[in-house]
């Protein structure tokens, strides 16, 4: 197998942990970069920007009997609004301002347990999955689990605070085996209604008008606290244990890898080999710091065919590292205009599509989609400090790319303006898929 140069594979481990390179970081080797990314318990840069504070939901103005009037609907609406856009842009400012693999980690495991505010509708929520997904980044897979399948967004999102003892509601277990822990095949639909039946006792407040809203508690007269058999074991099993019982399970630890490999290292799947030894390091404490050090020690990594389409997000940061701007500094019309141009190419945080997640590879690289990518960087290089851009080599410099294609440097050549130079460079093929 060839391999890329020492050069690339850092730059490779700078977009697949991070989100480029930090701005200003001199360059280091392959171990060095690697301890920057996964070493820190804490990324002291992202941890300095302070969460959102205010985003207690609104009250509700009422159900179709009450019939509110539409400016009190609107009102409602537009706070929930803000406390999003307020979120949103609090998470994009700690990507762009990230050193370690913390945030890129972060958002791995929102696409992992995707949940969207459109059905939530509580940015306090949302922040305090965010948070725990954070805590659990780079730790032990089974808390991070054994969190989500407890979280109030979660609970929400999949209709959790309707599985009820006597009337189970199947979709969070169901899904809890098909996306997050086994995949399909690996489980029986019997083992999905006992499931449901572990994860009884769970509520969150009611939405009533005026009623915020509580985080999910949990309620014991509500749990059904009979025998179930799940995966082939009996006992009166809660959430938790639900959860223990399914990573327990032999197929659990090559899915999770897989999901991960897919994202970070290459959409062909590791051989046998290699999956022994990453099932290995991942051991039975599910360890995703000691796994990730070892899919990056893995040939794979170094493969020039390796190449990940970037999704938008991860293109926009990286973009925004370079140009060192902060979307929190930005003004209010301009953060408009970059969730609108996030929104235009399909991927804002917070608003993951669909339980499954986001797409990935060619399905970002439409027609419709390059042309909100081309606006998108042409607004965002115009409110940078360009003045030492001058030529094709300058912009790759500034990027962090490690070289264009003849074709890309003639079309480049043509341009002479240093904004509309980085924009057209930005959507480039060298830049736009992570080598």
């Amino acid at each position: 197998m060839t391999e890329i140069s020492e050069q690339a594979v850092v730059r490779r481990l700078n977009e697949r942990l991070g989100f480029g390179p930090p701005p200003g970081e001199p360059a280091a080797g392959f171990d060095e970069t690697v301890r920057r990314l996964l070493g820190p318990a804490t990324d002291a840069a992202a941890a300095a920007i302070a969460p959102p504070t205010g985003l207690t939901p609104p009250p509700r103005t009422g159900t179709k009997a009450d019939k509110p009037d539409k400016a009190a609907k609107k009102a409602e609406r537009q706070a929930r609004t803000a406390q999003e856009r307020k979120l949103t842009i609090w998470w994009l400012d700690r990507m762009v301002a990230s050193r370690t693999a913390s945030e890129r980690l972060t958002w791995f495991w929102h696409g992992h347990f995707a949940t969207s505010n459109q059905k939530v509708r509580n940015a306090a929520w949302m922040l305090a999955q965010n948070q725990t997904q954070r805590r659990y980044a780079a730790a032990g897979f089974g808390d991070l689990a054994a969190a989500m399948i407890v979280d109030s967004a979660t609970i929400r999102w999949l209709d959790g605070q309707k599985n009820r003892k006597g009337s189970p509601n199947e979709n969070l277990a169901r899904e809890f085996l098909e996306l997050f822990t086994l995949g399909i095949g690996h489980y029986e639909e019997k083992d999905v209604a006992e499931g449901a039946r572990c994860l009884t006792g769970w509520v969150l407040g009611k939405d009533g008008p005026g009623d915020q809203g509580a985080a999910a508690t949990f309620k014991r007269q509500r749990f059904d606290s009979g025998s179930k058999t799940v995966l082939g074991k009996t006992g009166n099993f809660d959430a938790k244990a639900y959860a223990g019982l399914a990573l327990a399970r032999p197929e659990s630890a090559p899915f999770v890898i897989g999901r991960l490999w897919f994202r970070l290292v290459s959409t062909t799947p590791p051989d046998a080999a290699a999956m022994t030894r990453l099932e290995t390091a991942y051991g039975p404490g599910r360890n995703v710091k000691s796994l990730l050090t070892a899919m990056v020690a893995e040939a794979a990594f170094r493969d020039p065919a390796a190449s990940l389409v970037k999704q938008p997000v991860e293109w926009v940061v990286g973009l925004m590292r370079a140009l060192r701007i902060t979307p929190g500094k930005l003004a209010e019309k301009e953060q408009t205009k970059l969730l609108a141009g996030l929104r235009g190419m399909g991927q804002l945080p917070f608003r993951p599509p669909s339980v499954g997640g986001w797409p990935s590879g060619a399905s970002w690289l439409t027609t419709s989609a390059g042309l909100t990518r081309l606006q998108l960087a042409q607004h965002l290089a115009a409110h940078a400090e360009l003045k030492a851009i001058g030529s094709a080599d300058d912009v790759a410099e500034l990027l962090g790319v490690d070289g264009w294609s003849a074709r890309t440097k003639a079309a480049l050549g043509a341009v002479k303006q240093p904004a509309q130079l980085v924009a057209i460079a930005a959507c480039a093929p060298e830049y736009v898929v992570s080598g």
